[in-house]
């Protein structure tokens, strides 16, 4: 019997099960990447976002900062003008009442110093304004004098000279336009006075080195890093003594005028027409039998020629005393300004080294006897120096020295609240004038925090500023 093969009946089209699954996995592994790749965009978007806040919140630090130094410069204009008016008499403040702060001063949430170097302590912070004519004039200063500053060499004291005069010629181990041109960037000699101090970097000889030393934030103290050895830069020493340099002994910009405290004409004593105005001035303060002794003794009538009135005062045989009452009201020059004169009763140990035949023993006196001075009541005129050097020391630096001050240098630093950011400039006030006036302005950021860094990680950790904290400004 022959039976029939036959087949199925119908033919399956449905995916296998295998097929299925695969299908599903991959959906799901898109899904997975999708979600991989989404996130990962949350995430830089976030992080992006993160960034944009710091910025615009370091932004809005850096906007207060630059405001609280706008401010404080504005504070400083004011203190000046109240001194000078306490000094001048028109205010019913005297100035031995006046107590400026400078150290921590509140404005908005932040805060700011007015930084002044310590040239008697380098482990402590000073604060306060700094006096110009208390520092040696690079521009008025002669050769002798500027080898005199701590840390000059004899080549740079001479490229000082060659590069503000007006001359081509070469002091000995100096420089002219034959050394400048012949720089990888060659520039010309510049043979007018220098602007500012830091333009003695241009000049042959000089460094940055010499003229801040191991100071390089410029806060006159000594800090961790500037005493040890070649650890961090700066590399130094490592003797536990700051070496400063020069920088915080000399100024391009002090001047006065050549008028007494009153703000009337000195008499030139070296002019035969102002012969009469000696003579009346004489005896309107003494008798007038003692002002005709003074002018016989002095030579004035017929030989009127004096290097500075120290000179004259010894000459006229005046009793100290009675120089005292009209040296301030005399003169030798004819020029209405006195460029780079050394205030005695203000300038450093360093500053007086310099005077021209002074040595370590005369400085120390001279120290001595001006610290029993009363704050406020210093002498008005420089017949106190003659109460303490001989003759012949006394005239030798009488054409030097002064003992008014008209420009005043503040060293800014400003916080934001947040601690996020600080600014810091240097400006330097003039009141010659009736109205004082910024003739510098100078940013000193990029030369770092010069206080302790404690200061700014409290602010950032949203905490104020309390005594204890700045106690640490004052080692």
């Amino acid at each position: 019997m022959r039976h029939a093969v036959t087949g199925q009946s119908g033919v399956h089209h449905g995916a296998s099960p295998s097929q299925g699954g695969r299908a599903a996995g991959t959906v799901l592994i898109v899904t997975i990447w999708v979600t991989l790749v989404l996130a990962g965009l949350v995430l830089v978007f976030a992080r992006s976002m993160r960034v944009a806040a710091a910025v615009s919140a370091n932004q809005v630090a850096s906007l207060e900062a630059e405001s609280i130094a706008a401010g404080a410069l504005q504070y400083v204009v004011a203190k000046i003008t109240e001194k000078i008016a306490a000094e001048s008499g028109t205010s019913q403040t005297s100035t031995s009442q006046t107590t400026d702060t400078y150290e921590a001063l509140q404005v908005g949430e932040g805060y700011f110093w007015v930084l002044q170097s310590n040239l008697e302590d380098d482990r402590e912070y000073r604060f306060g304004l700094t006096d110009e004519a208390g520092k040696i004039n690079l521009n008025t200063a002669s050769l002798e004098m500027l080898q005199k500053l701590p840390g000059m060499t004899a080549e740079l004291a001479a490229s000082i000279i060659d590069w503000r005069d007006t001359d081509s010629d070469v002091t000995a181990g100096g420089a002219e336009d034959e050394y400048y041109l012949l720089q990888p960037a060659p520039y010309h000699c510049k043979n007018a006075p220098l602007e500012t101090v830091d333009e003695i970097l241009l000049i042959k000889g000089a460094s940055e080195d010499l003229l801040y030393g191991e100071d390089t934030n410029l806060n006159g103290v000594l800090d961790p890093q500037e005493n040890d050895g070649d650890t961090s830069e700066p590399p130094d020493n490592a003797d536990g003594k700051l070496d400063r340099g020069f920088y915080d002994y000399v100024t391009v910009y002090s001047t006065e005028k050549n008028v007494d405290g009153a703000g009337n004409t000195r008499i030139n004593i070296n002019t035969s027409s102002s012969v009469s105005d000696l003579q009346t001035l004489l005896q309107d303060t003494f008798k007038e039998d003692r002002a005709l002794e003074i002018m016989m003794a002095s030579g004035i009538s017929s030989n009127p020629s004096f290097t500075n009135i120290l000179q004259f005062y010894y000459r006229s045989r005046m009793t100290f005393k009675e120089f005292s009452q009209i040296a301030d009201k005399l003169t030798t020059s004819s020029e209405t300004a006195l460029p780079g004169l050394v205030n005695v009763n203000t300038a450093s140990k360093e500053v007086l080294m310099c005077l021209p035949g002074l040595e370590e023993t005369d400085v120390d006196s001279l120290l001595t006897y001006r610290g029993s001075f009363t704050a406020g009541e210093e002498p008005n005129s420089v017949a106190w120096v003659t109460e303490v050097l001989d003759q012949t020391k006394a005239v030798g630096i009488g054409s030097y020295i002064t003992v008014h001050s008209n420009q005043y240098s503040a060293d800014i630093l400003a916080l934001s609240g947040n601690g996020r950011a600080y600014k810091r400039y240097k400006a330097v006030i003039d009141t010659q004038e009736s109205t004082p006036r910024v003739i510098h302005w100078r940013d000193l950021t990029h030369f770092g925090w010069p206080l302790d860094p404690e200061i700014v990680a409290t602010l950032r950790k949203g905490k104020p500023l309390t005594d204890a904290v700045l106690s640490t400004t004052k080692n």
